[in-house]
């Protein structure tokens, strides 16, 4: 199979889909992998890298128009709709719920869109795992971050000092964005209390903090409540396939600290407080009511190095299933390969991106 590593071209995205020692195992598997020139540069992997390790180096348009697979990190931009091919086949970050516009062109050129984020194997999501860890681990320093009063923020030390109270962080959510949060902000005796719907979940990230969080179920009071007082509310709810519910509404943007932060980590699809939207590592805030918003959709492109290392690990055994099954059989006979597909011959076929746009599912993925 011929498979195509386009450079990423979203703000201050640094990532890149495949190692050059990733395209090393797939040579020797027989596969021809094109690389744009340029495209490991911001994770620190050089063209001559890829070189070594027989890849091809292209230009955009080449590396688009040869590919049979093209491996990505993030969804295609409105300026690579043009580039993908018709009846072609992608594998990437999608988080279609929220994005209409992609899921149009997807549809309209019959590609076969496979996302990281609803691949499944067993219980767990594999490909937004080590994505989601280091989100989450990135979400209490971000919010940390941006707590500095010449920042707009409340002015609280998060670690609090001697005598003095440290900042209370909210955590939406008890998954592996969640987790990961809340080891990083008991570690810095935060204050720390994470709301979820699943008890099991709650009770085994008490155990493993052996209590130096606090624990909520998901309700509407509860959340209204905990945020009031919050200095950092850190958004980490998950919908695989679907758009992320709204658990923060703009009202109750009026009972909190002025000055608090929230970082919504679940922007991709959507956002769990009402007025998110995502940003850019650029222009990573803005202010609403006096609550500072930090909704970068990209947080692990801030560290690309280790993010790319712990991605293309992720991805690289389900990339040579692709590759030497072929997209159509391993669409159809692949379990975990079955449940990334979210659009196929036009048509949606995954549950949860069907749900949320108010439509059937072609019967040919799992879903939920």
């Amino acid at each position: 199979m011929i498979i195509g590593v386009p450079k990423e071209i979203k703000k201050h995205e640094y990532r890149v889909a495949m190692t050059p020692s990733g395209v090393g195992e797939l040579r020797c598997e027989g596969h021809t992998v094109i690389v744009e020139s340029g495209a490991g540069e911001g994770s620190g992997f050089a063209d001559d890298e890829y070189l070594n390790a027989d890849a091809d180096i292209a230009d955009r348009n080449t590396t688009f128009a040869s590919a049979e697979l093209v491996v990505k990190v993030k969804e295609p931009l409105s300026s690579e709709y043009k580039l993908l091919k018709e009846g072609g086949a992608i594998f990437t970050y999608l988080h279609l719920a929220a994005n209409p516009e992609l899921t149009d062109v997807l549809l309209k050129r019959k590609i076969t869109a496979l996302a990281y984020e609803t691949l499944r194997k067993n219980d767990s999501l594999p490909l937004l795992v080590p994505m989601s860890a280091i989100a989450g681990r990135m979400a209490p320093l971000m919010g940390a971050f941006y707590l500095q009063r010449p920042l707009g923020g409340d002015g609280v030390l998060p670690t609090g000092t001697t005598g003095v109270q440290p900042a209370k962080v909210v955590i939406l959510g008890a998954g592996v964005v969640g987790a990961n949060a809340a080891r990083v902000c008991a570690g810095l005796e935060m204050e720390t209390v994470v709301i979820n719907r699943s008890i099991e979940r709650l009770e085994k990230l008490d155990e493993i903090l052996r209590g130096r969080i606090r624990t909520l179920l998901l309700n509407a009071n509860n959340v209204r409540e905990e945020i009031r007082g919050a200095d950092i509310v850190i958004g980490a709810v998950l919908v695989p396939g679907g758009k992320t519910p709204v658990l923060i509404t703009r009202e109750m943007l009026g009972s909190m600290k002025k000055g608090a932060v929230i970082v919504d980590v679940s922007v991709d699809q959507g956002g769990c407080a009402e007025t998110s939207r995502p940003t850019t590592h650029d222009q990573p805030v803005y202010d609403v009511e006096g609550i500072i918003h930090y909704m970068v959709a990209n947080m692990p492109g801030a560290y690309p190095r280790t993010s790319t290392l712990a991605l293309s690990e992720a991805t690289l055994p389900y990339v040579k299933i692709l590759a030497s099954m072929g997209v159509e059989r391993a669409v159809i006979e692949d379990s975990g390969i079955k449940t990334s597909l979210n659009t196929y011959g036009g048509k949606i076929a995954h549950e949860g991106l069907a749900k949320a746009f108010g439509s059937q599912a072609l019967g040919l993925a799992v879903g939920e």
